[in-house]
This record gives C-alpha cells, sequence and structure tokens, in this order.
C-alpha cells in the first residue's frame, strides 16, 4: 500500500497531537476524583512548553545546548568513522577479523555505564570524557552493518568484476562502497540517538554544563517540569541531526527506489 508524505505527516501530527491530549487531560483533569497523570510526577505540556519558551528567551541555555551539540557530533563522526573504516578492514581482511572477533564482542559486551566513570578518570569531566562514552556506543553499531553490508556482496556481481579487469580500488568503489552504504545509513540513523544518549549519560554522572546536567539539577530539586522540557529539548535535537543524515542519505543513494511512501 502506497501513501503521499502530506497523508504521512499527518499522521505522524495526529499521534503527537493524541499523545499530548491524553497527557493534558491526564495532568489537568481529574478522573473520578484521582489525576490519571498527576503534576507532581508528569507536570503539564503547557508548563513544560512555557518552561521551553522561557529557557530559549534567555542565553544560558544556548551554552549548554552548545556542549551537548559538541559532544554529540564529535562521538558520531568519530565513532561512525572509526567504523565505517574498520567494518571494511576487517571485512576485507578473513585473518584479521578471525582474529580480533573474540575481542571485539568482549568490548561490545561491557556495559557503557561501567565505562563512564573510567573514562571521567582518564579523560577528566570535561567534554572528551562524554566523546568517549558516546564513541562506544557509535563505534560497534555502524562496525557491525558495514561490516555485514561488505559481506552481503553478491559473489557473482565479483565474479564478473573481476572478469572485466576491475582492480581493488574499483571494486571497492563501484561494488563493495555501494553494498555497505545501505547498510551504513541505517545504522548511522540510529547511532545520532546513542550519541546524544552518550554525551548526556556523561553530563548526568559528571558534568558542569550541558543539557544532561540541567536534568541532573532538575532532578535534584524535583523539578519535573524542567526534567520534561530537557526531555522534549534532547528529542528535538535528535530529530534535527537525524533530518540531516536522511538528507545525506538520499543524496548518497539516488539509484536507490523510495520505499518512505511504501507500507508492507
Amino acid at each position: 500500500m502506497t501513501f503521499s508524505k502530506r497523508t504521512l505527516l499527518a499522521l505522524q501530527i495526529l499521534v503527537a497531537v493524541v499523545a499530548l491530549g491524553i497527557w493534558h487531560v491526564g495532568s489537568s483533569v481529574p478522573i473520578f476524583g484521582v489525576y490519571f497523570l498527576p503534576k507532581f510526577f508528569f507536570s503539564t505540556p503547557w508548563d513544560v512548553a512555557a518552561r521551553i519558551v522561557k529557557l530559549f528567551s534567555g542565553t544560558l541555555i544556548w551554552k549548554h545546548l552548545g556542549i551537548t551539540l559538541t559532544e554529540t557530533l564529535l562521538a558520531f563522526v568519530i565513532g561512525a568513522g572509526g567504523g565505517v573504516l574498520i567494518g571494511f578492514w576487517f571485512a576485507r581482511r578473513p585473518l584479521i577479523n578471525a582474529v580480533f572477533d573474540p575481542y571485539v564482542k568482549m568490548a561490545n559486551a561491557l556495559p557503557r555505564v561501567v565505562l563512564a566513570p573510567i573514562f571521567m578518570l582518564w579523560l577528566g569531566l570535561g567534554i572528551w570524557s562524554k566523546v568517549a562514552l558516546g564513541v562506544t556506543l557509535v563505534f560497534f553499531i555502524v562496525f557491525f552493518n558495514v561490516y555485514q553490508g561488505v559481506k552481503e556482496v553478491s559473489q557473482t556481481v565479483l565474479a564478473n568484476a573481476r572478469m572485466l579487469g576491475m582492480t581493488e580500488k574499483q571494486l571497492f568503489r563501484h561494488v563493495y562502497w555501494p553494498s555497505a552504504l545501505s547498510w551504513m545509513f541505517s545504522s548511522l540513523h540510529t547511532s545520532v540517538g546513542f550519541a546524544l544518549v552518550g554525551a548526556v549519560v556523561g553530563e548526568y554522572l559528571g558534568s558542569a554544563a550541558g543539557l544532561g546536567y540541567m536534568i541532573h539539577e532538575a532532578e535534584g530539586v524535583f523539578d519535573t517540569t524542567g526534567v520534561f522540557a530537557g526531555m522534549v529539548i534532547l528529542a528535538a535535537f535528535v530529530l534535527v541531526v537525524d533530518g540531516v543524515v536522511t538528507a545525506i542519505e538520499r543524496r548518497l543513494l539516488v539509484w536507490r527506489p523510495d520505499t518512505a511512501g511504501r507500507n508492507g
């Protein structure tokens, strides 16, 4: 079944309106004398919106947002770049892959929350400890997807390309790279959120600035409105960065059929 982008956008907006409506009714309208979503625990949509407007009318939010943005982008670029390069290297070097495979799996299994204090001990409370945590989240997602994308290359296509006399450099450009791109961008969409998670968790555990720090400070004084305002800002930030990744994906994958408007 196909549907237009306008229909899709309308349905997405409808979901948001329904969710906000349930939130508003649950926190503002008593049902049989009981609030389904008490203000103390959930605040209200209007209070959260007013807090966001108040935050952006000042200057302090821009400092916190800039720090979190810097940490997220650095973690995303370093983690994704490393995942792409090493994923290609492992896929094209079976011996290297066989030797390091158990170590990669062990490193991926390490709980990131345990690594956060270690990074702070090594790198201090500045941005680099948060970047390092974000890199550990992004790297493995991209690495495994790129590795799988290269391994999924059709052996028939490879054989035909070699029969035509393609060099390894040409194979990389015309066969391996296009095959890995779809897998890579699929992982990048997920990695945007994980890069932000790494930055915010690091700020939450130990920092003097950033959106994670703001949320932690709000929690410390039971400011539910401040916590929800911070989470809404984070969600909007992820959507913006993901939109940039989508634009780049469409630019590089113009040859791929558009499935955005298809369902089932």
